[in-house]
């Protein structure tokens, strides 16, 4: 048995979320992996890992898969909340269920999240909520309108949740990474704005950095003492200038 906490990860399927399984469980964490394509996560065939399939959306599969791996590894210490969804498109023509997507798992999915948790870690007077928002919750980019509405509302939520929780020693941290090479980009139905974004990454040199370094920032922040809070993290490659 691991004296380490339980660590919840959504998205874990690939990108940042997988990232951050493998990242964590090479320090022993037990952990719950919550992602749609589950045969992804136990391909990975880590010890200790809860892998289920769940639809962040889904509020009861969400919680319940959270109370199973609660019951076999004790309390939720850290709730990443990374599964999300980049439909890219002018908002004068793109369809709307696109946006509605993106603010169902995108926003709705983080509030889910948290909502499980919180009471527990308010309780306890401990823990940990990580949501990943984006450098598009910080500043416009073209054809990103509903991404970036999703992705600012990531942010002020997250911001309003630690108002609500630092005086009950809970951190809540909002990451914000910028162009990094992942799945998330194969989500958008419109070539054009496709091959439009891969000439723009690739103007700005903004390729080198990975998931695993995002998976790694993230762990040395939460692995820091509860006493110290780091807010936001904004997370580019060196040479992405905007």
């Amino acid at each position: 048995m691991t004296n380490k906490k339980l660590v919840v990860i959504t998205g874990a399927s690939s990108g940042f979320g997988m990232a951050m399984a493998q990242e964590f469980s090479k320090d022993g964490y037990p952990l719950l992996l919550l992602a749609r394509r589950v045969d992804k996560m136990q391909a990975l065939n880590l010890p200790n890992a809860l892998c289920r399939e769940v639809d962040v959306t889904d509020k009861a599969g969400f919680e319940a898969a959270v109370r199973e791996a609660e019951a076999q590894y004790g309390k939720t210490d850290l709730l990443v909340n990374n599964a999300g969804v980049m439909l890219l498109g002018d908002i004068a023509s793109q369809d709307s269920a696109e946006w509605k997507t993106m603010l169902d798992v995108n926003v709705m999915g983080v509030m889910n999240g948290m909502q499980i948790v919180m009471a527990d870690m308010r309780e306890r007077k401990s823990g940990t909520i990580i949501n990943l928002s984006s450098i598009a919750g910080i500043q416009p980019f073209g054809n990103h309108a509903a991404y970036c509405a999703s992705k600012y509302g990531v942010r002020g939520l997250t911001q309003t949740a630690r108002m609500e929780m630092s005086p009950h020693n809970v951190r809540v941290i909002a990451v914000e990474p910028g162009a990094v090479t992942t799945e998330l980009l194969g989500h958008t139905t419109d070539k054009n704005i496709i091959d439009g974004y891969n000439q723009w990454k690739n103007a700005v040199g903004a390729v080198n950095i990975t998931a695993e370094d995002v998976a790694r920032t993230i762990k040395f922040s939460y692995e820091l003492p509860q006493s110290v809070l780091l807010r936001e993290i904004v997370i580019t490659d060196t040479m992405q200038d905007a």
